[in-house]
């Protein structure tokens, strides 16, 4: 019999994925208890259910009640917040599931916004939550002062009344005086009592117990957002505050507990600026002491469109410490022992979006080519893995699924990599158009796994060719530093990786070539319209054109942006316009003649909507063919988290932007 046609892969199959998120073991290890979203079309949002898995066997243990997990209360009971439309805005909804099955039972009602719970013993709970630094008590208002403030905070809904920065901040709105406070939780016979543990104007970012006493990163402000941390303990028997590391000099990502000691990951940021690999360092009174220098990002960098949420890196055993790290082009799993001499656990070629662990077992959120995340797990030498869930198993079955081909190519005396997507029924005697798509961060990663758009626009008869230039992570410093080298030394590596895709597939046709990119990626689609018009059209995402607005108005703006340009961190940016303006794409448009779609959403506050308004209207003000799409509602994750009919809406603007020019070529 002749073998069945695949089906294409298309735009509108994003409905049809699901997405596991936040993976956590029972504390005796024996249950695997994680939350899967799905898209609501109707709604145009996410519906999530509370799954688990026990000896490899999985199931759904909440179907009409839309529940995320906040932790375990014990081994047998889960507790879980409602997120749907009842949910009462400003405060977390607390249930009990058991894995035996059952409604979800109310107990209590948190007037927070509750983030990242841990359990410190029995009854007893710490977590992050936003304040108001001003009204920094508010939790303890009964219903009618709650009332009251209610109605004022109404009368004041159309003003913002900023006099800090950052005021705003991607994906959380306006924040002028908010603050991510610790807090403490008893609730002794399901009766919660809440105490806030962090000053009022402190940030926290990170915490972890030892014995009695929470070790968390704090940084306080109350005018300019600082760049550095300190690190702080509070016993919650005594009630004793004391403040560890006063001085300012590093920046801490992660504050952890393992072997009965404190440790971060944490820079100084001497040698590369604010985008230095983190060291491990052990937390002794007034200072850090380095362990050892990773080289490695210890987090999953891949850059992708079919995850939502996310979950730990790290995990703390009795006999190692676990986490994830970002190598060259994947996400491995490392296993540090009690003097952090280091094991590779797991090393497949994929991206592991995030983990836990307990004794016996390791659970990943693992996505390879052959199509969206699944969850896998193995024991704990990394060895009988075992697929657990097969949720994404139905969207892609019977589609062409375009599997990334490897090309290597020497640019600027680098050694690089890329990949290649061949299009759907290809013919190496027929001629093709190709995208070119390059990612955010800079410093993040493509690795060869499942990306949704890629594959739509190789179902519709398009070569896909993506890879890691300098700048990209994965590697040690000195090839992801890319301070003062924007626009040179990236451009040149992306012109020659297109050469060489061009060379190994003569199938591309030359005049049929686009490209696109977001963020990182969209401010390099706007510097090579700017230097180049070889290709015959662009989609510009979420960009860049000027560093100086961005500077000014980006919610990481005054720190992150002027260090990207070469300019120290704790210089004054105000002295450098010469430099900002030096890397902007806004300063090469004049002769552009590249058609460029530009997408941007109105709440995007880490490259703002004015970025791509000026990237528009300096290519309209010279005639040439553009267009700007603005996606209200949304901010600089519309492509990866955004609502689905947008996500959607997205996707068709570029791939008939794409099709429009394809067909008439230059």
């Amino acid at each position: 019999m002749p073998k069945k046609k695949l089906e294409p892969i298309v735009v509108n199959d994003l409905l049809t994925y699901r997405y596991p998120e936040n993976l956590q073991y029972s504390p005796d290890g024996k249950t695997l208890a994680f939350h899967v979203a799905r898209p609501d079309e109707k709604k145009n949002g996410y519906r999530r259910s509370v799954w688990v898995s026990q000896n490899g066997n999985v199931k759904q243990l909440t179907q009409s009640l839309d529940a995320s997990i906040l932790v375990w209360k014990d081994n047998t009971t889960l507790l879980v917040r409602r997120n749907t439309e009842e949910a009462i805005a400003g405060c977390t909804e607390v249930f009990e599931l058991s894995i035996h099955g059952g409604e979800a039972k109310p107990v209590y009602q948190l007037p927070l916004v509750v983030q990242g719970m841990k359990k410190l013993e029995d009854d007893v709970y710490a977590f992050i939550a936003n304040i108001d630094a001003q009204d920094k008590d508010a939790y303890k208002d009964n219903e009618e002062t709650r009332k009251k403030k209610l109605e004022e905070l109404k009368k004041e809904e159309d003003y913002h009344v900023v006099d800090e920065i950052p005021y705003w901040f991607n994906g959380r709105g306006y924040l002028n005086k908010v603050r991510s406070a610790l807090f403490l939780l008893t609730t002794k016979n399901n009766q919660p009592v809440l105490k806030r543990i962090s000053d009022a104007y402190q940030n926290v970012s990170s915490f972890d117990q030892l014995g009695n006493t929470i070790y968390y990163v704090g940084e306080t402000h109350k005018r300019k957002k600082g760049i550095y941390n300190r690190i702080y303990s509070y016993n919650y028997k005594t009630n004793k505050k004391e403040n560890i590391l006063r001085k300012d000099i590093y920046s801490i990502d992660e504050l952890f507990v393992f072997n009965k000691k404190v440790y971060v990951c944490a820079t100084d940021m001497k040698e590369c600026g604010m985008g230095q690999t983190t060291d491990i360092m052990l937390v002794k009174k007034e200072k850090l002491e380095k362990v050892i220098d990773p080289h490695r990002t210890l987090h999953c960098a891949t850059a992708g469109d079919t995850m939502l949420g996310g979950g730990k890196s790290h995990v703390a055993l009795e006999d190692g410490w676990l986490t994830l790290a970002t190598d060259v082009d994947h996400t491995v799993v490392w296993k540090y022992d009690k003097n952090f001499k280091k094991k590779v656990v797991f090393d497949k070629l994929g991206a592991i979006y995030f983990m836990d662990a307990c004794k016996d077992k390791i659970a990943i959120a693992f996505e390879d080519a052959n199509g969206p995340t699944e969850i896998y797990e193995m024991d704990k030498t990394g060895k009988n893995i075992k697929k657990l869930t097969n949720i994404n198993v139905e969207a892609v079955k019977g589609k062409y699924v375009a599997k990334p081909n490897p090309i290597d190519y020497t640019s600027e005396g680098w050694k690089l990599r890329g990949w290649v997507l061949l299009p759907k029924d290809y013919n190496p005697k027929k001629k093709y158009p190709a995208v070119l798509d390059v990612h955010g961060g800079p410093r993040a990663i493509y690795s060869p796994i499942f990306v949704h758009e890629m594959q739509v626009w190789a179902s519709k008869g398009y070569f896909v060719y993506f890879g890691n230039i300098v700048g990209s992570d994965g590697r040690d410093d000195e090839f992801a530093d890319l301070r003062g080298r924007y626009g040179d030394i990236d451009y040149k590596n992306l012109m020659d990786f297109t050469d060489a895709v061009l060379k190994k597939y003569p199938a591309i046709d030359q005049k049929r070539l686009c490209v696109t990119g977001g963020s990182y990626g969209g401010f390099m689609t706007n510097w090579i319209i700017g230097h180049t018009n070889r290709f015959c059209c662009a989609a510009s995402q979420r960009s860049i054109a000027s560093w100086i607005s961005m500077t000014f108005i980006a919610d990481i703006g005054p720190w992150f942006d002027q260090n990207e340009c070469g300019i120290p961190y704790n210089a004054s940016a105000l002295k450098h316009f010469d430099k900002l303006w030096e890397y902007s794409p806004l300063k090469y448009i004049e002769g552009a003649k590249t058609p460029t779609l530009f997408i941007h959403s109105e709440e995007d506050y880490r490259c703002p909507l004015p970025e791509g308004m000026q990237m528009m209207q300096a290519l309209a003000y010279q005639n040439v063919e553009t267009r700007l799409v603005i996606f209200k509602g949304e901010n600089h994750e519309l492509s990866r988290s955004g609502k689905p009919l947008h996500r959607i809406r997205r996707l068709n603007e570029i791939t008939d932007w794409f099709t429009k020019h394809t067909k008439k070529g230059r």
